[in-house]
């Protein structure tokens, strides 16, 4: 067998086997799967620590928050309450977190430039 067909055999299996995940896969483990993605994201975004100072991004923060926002009550008849109630702690906290950022970065004296973020609405929904 030569170089090319094996790799065109490689390729062949790969998509099968992709094709077989994409067959299995339901949408309620994708969202679920996003809502945690989206989750670090947020918290990688508000920039609590050294390692993540640089990613500070309160725009994004925002947009974290609310995506969880959006998808969460989706997932509610789908899923354990549990998981449920993990997420909304997650946005909750995210959220507390972000108040807590922003004003640190709208105190007078700071020189940021974020400060036209607004707080992300509360957990009404």
């Amino acid at each position: 067998m030569s170089e090319d067909e094996a790799k065109a055999g490689e390729h062949e299996r790969l998509a099968r086997e992709l094709a077989e995940e994409f067959r299995r896969l339901r949408v309620e483990d994708l969202l679920i799967q996003t809502l945690v993605t989206v989750s670090s994201i947020g918290y990688r975004r508000l920039g609590l620590t050294e390692d993540t100072r640089e990613a500070r991004d309160l725009a994004q923060a925002r947009l974290a928050i609310e995506t969880m926002r959006a998808l969460t009550p989706v997932l509610e008849s789908l899923v354990p309450a549990e998981l449920i109630r993990d997420f909304n702690q997650s946005v909750a906290n995210l959220q507390l977190t972000y108040a807590s950022v922003a004003s640190e970065e709208a105190a007078p004296g700071d020189h940021a430039t974020e400060t036209k973020d607004e707080e992300p609405a509360d957990g009404e929904g």
